[in-house]
């Protein structure tokens, strides 16, 4: 995703209880008409908006119902409905900060910044991508071999820790918190014991 230039501001999709990595996709389903022209604007410009997870009602000032950060995503498919709705996918870019709100637009529109992440010093990116695809295989051993195949081709397309942790925390954290705790944690290496740990609770709430 390094070859898509990042606008300085974005429309967002203020959405309960959601979290997008980047590298993941989001299948969403568009309805509203403040987002409808949401994505009109999108697909006629960059085809880039935001996701921000909305925290209880929302609000006029968007700054004050959301989390802080966030994920820009890339629309990888968009099918309009006969009766102006459309289904699309989202597929996760990097993360931002919303760094303000602006009004002049129908739907939730916000200045971004990149959210910097701090990789893993490269010496240490082996041992990390063990512990990982270990937990993965794991959590998975109970599963038919064909499910831990199509694991491991998803996570030997992410390759290097700072990606993988996202690929595994888009399929396998569906605690909303962690996520968003996830999304919003810059230390790559945190991230990966937070991941590791939350899927060995996950084995031990089997056995």
């Amino acid at each position: 995703m390094s070859s898509i230039e990042l606008p300085s501001s974005a429309g967002a999709i203020l959405l309960p209880e959601t979290t997008l990595f980047p590298h993941g996709a989001l299948p969403l389903h568009v309805f509203e008409d403040r987002y409808r022209q949401m994505l009109v604007d999108a697909l006629e410009g960059n085809c880039l908006f935001c996701v921000a997870r909305l925290l209880g009602e929302e609000t006029d000032d968007p700054s004050l119902c959301t989390d802080p950060i966030g994920t820009i995503g890339l629309i990888r498919a968009s099918r309009e409905l006969p009766d102006g709705r459309s289904h699309l996918v989202l597929h996760g870019v990097c993360r931002v900060r919303f760094a303000g709100w602006g009004t002049e637009k129908p739907y939730p529109y916000a200045d971004i910044v990149p959210f910097e992440s701090i990789d893993v010093p490269t010496p240490d990116a082996p041992e990390h991508v063990k512990r990982l695809r270990d937990a993965v295989s794991k959590v998975l051993s109970s599963f038919p071999p064909e499910v831990m195949e199509q694991v491991n081709e998803l996570l030997d397309r992410a390759g290097d820790p700072f990606i993988m942790a996202d690929a595994v925390a888009q399929q396998f954290v569906h605690d909303q918190a962690l996520r968003q705790a996830l999304l919003e944690e810059p230390e790559v290496a945190t991230r990966i014991d937070l991941i590791v740990d939350h899927l060995r609770s996950l084995r031990q709430g089997e056995s």
